[in-house]
């Protein structure tokens, strides 16, 4: 035999070897199908980022946490949270968790990394389809880092909900726990002097984190003093506050986040003397069309903030899309935005006791932009305020949690052709029996759906959208809770949980080792 034919043999039996083969037949001369094929398997590892809830005294908040059932996953698994430390933006330790039920943050969340033991755990989730929810008071709650792994992965979702009685960012504050990431657009924020707005950096891993924060205003980027290069310890939440970066004091600014090394999860505190506060998320990546779900029907007050981080310009055609279908807001058909700037326009009350979303879609070319709403309910002393970030559609499956028995509100909106989804009402946490409903979502429309409840129900529950049949779908959920006079309230989108990836099929064939 020569060289190449031994080879060949030497490669066919190491091959079947690993796959196991126990013969080799003879090649199939047919044309082979070369068609790439892949299974939508579930996640196997998921980790969320809670941001620190409050420095007020008389916060009360509550953390939700859920994992919708998913066919295809083991029988093992489980989900944490547990304590982070809390730093100052001058780099020294301003709370660390407490003894008990919030844990100590000790050991990891030491600036090396290092310690004796890691901080005892916060919040263990029980069972997938449940909600379980647990509640702190006070000043005192740190900010939680968390991993899923096995039958708790796939759309492990957490929502922290805070109610602040007085003060600067009164009012109903709601987040939904995000996954850690490195760049984030956050169109919306704020300098202005009656506004208190922190950019909070969570590291969850064993090193340290290397962050940047860039600020852009009306006429472009601001000159800021110590943005760069921030390290963020690991284990541990770094609230930075806006005003600190720069002198400039501005009613509409986008906040940029990028990490040189390492992850964190960010998110945006705003807090106002007057109008209350809530958190903002993220604005979905820069994209040429944004869809901004979910705006209550009672909004007094709408006011778009947005911002195209390329080199072009870019010009939006700004529409509302009703329960009737899309309308054109009144002196607001079209937004200019220049390259590097952030702009704004106020829609009023723009929405005139009807639900609605806004769609924003390119005039002519496409250039990649960011966007975010301010609402604003109520008037007077009892006004609040809440943000809505351009989210991702609800793809193959989303979820929200903290849902209450009254004060809840679904909002979905199908932008660009109609859709079937189903909706599904977790049992509760502490009692109820699941219950699902579909719905038809007309093109160009948003609808107030309303949303099963869990029959029996005791505490709250989750509410999981599906996508059935039909165009995208995007998605929000609004709690409302009145409180002496305030119309408090907070929203939350609900982008797809992205509790599958696809795995390439692949097909054994040592007809390649043949000539």
């Amino acid at each position: 035999m020569n060289r190449t034919t031994l080879s060949l043999i030497a490669g066919a039996t190491a091959l079947a070897a690993v796959t196991g083969f126990a013969a080799v037949t003879s090649p199939d001369t047919s044309v082979p199908d070369t068609t790439a094929t892949a299974a939508e398997l579930p996640v196997e590892r998921t980790s969320l980022t809670c941001p620190t809830p409050s420095v007020s005294d008389l916060a009360e908040t509550t953390y939700t946490s859920f994992t919708p059932v998913t066919k295809g996953t083991g029988s093992d698994g489980k989900a944490e949270l547990r304590p982070a430390v809390t730093e100052s933006t001058d780099g020294e330790d301003a709370k660390d968790g407490k003894d008990g039920k919030t844990g100590k943050a000790s050991g990891k969340g030491d600036k090396d990394g290092k310690g004796e033991k890691e901080a005892k755990a916060f919040l263990t989730a029980k069972e997938p389809g449940k909600p379980l929810a647990e509640d702190v008071s006070g000043s005192d709650s740190p900010a939680l880092v968390g991993t899923a792994d096995g039958k708790f992965a796939p759309g492990w979702t957490v929502q922290q909900t805070t109610e602040v009685a007085a003060g600067t960012g009164r009012g109903l504050l709601g987040a939904a726990c995000t996954a850690p990431d490195t760049d984030f657009w956050f169109p919306g924020a704020s300098t202005a002097a009656d506004r208190t707005d922190y950019v909070h950096l969570v590291n969850p891993d064993d090193s340290a984190a290397v962050v940047d924060i860039e600020l852009y205003g009306r006429d472009g980027a601001l000159e800021t003093t110590t943005g760069e290069g921030i390290t963020v310890a690991p284990h541990s939440d770094d609230p930075v506050l806006l005003s600190t970066l720069t002198t400039e004091k501005l009613d509409n600014v986008t906040v940029h986040v990028s990490v040189r090394s390492g992850r964190v999860g960010a998110s945006v505190q705003a807090l106002d003397d007057k109008l209350g506060g809530d958190w903002l998320g993220a604005s979905v990546d820069p994209a040429g069309s944004l869809v901004i779900p979910g705006i209550p029907k009672d909004a007094t007050a709408v006011r778009l903030i947005a911002f195209a981080p390329g080199d072009a310009d870019a010009d939006l055609k700004v529409r509302l899309a009703s329960p009737t279908g899309q309308i054109t807001p009144a002196g607001n058909e079209t937004l200019h935005l220049k390259a590097g700037m952030t702009g704004a326009v106020d829609l009023g009350d723009v929405m005139r006791g009807e639900p609605g979303s806004l769609v924003l879609t390119p005039t002519g070319r496409s250039v990649p932009v960011v966007a975010a709403v301010r609402v604003v309910r109520g008037k007077g002393a009892g006004q609040e305020t809440a943000f809505i970030p351009a989210t991702r559609p609800v793809g193959t499956r989303a979820t929200v949690v903290d849902n209450r028995a009254k004060g809840t509100t679904l909002s979905l909106t199908a932008p660009f052709g109609a859709a079937e989804v189903k909706v599904t009402a977790s049992a509760g946490s502490e009692g109820g029996t699941p219950a699902t409903k579909s719905f038809t979502i007309k093109a160009g429309t948003t609808q107030q759906v309303e949303a099963p409840v869990p029959s029996g129900l005791k505490g709250t529950y989750a509410l999981t959208v599906e996508s059935v049949s039909g165009g995208e779908v995007h998605g929000a959920r609004t709690i409302t809770d009145a409180q002496d006079g305030v119309s408090a309230f907070t929203v939350q989108t609900l982008p797809d949980d992205r509790g599958t990836v696809a795995v390439p099929k692949a097909d054994q064939d040592l007809s390649v080792l043949q000539q």
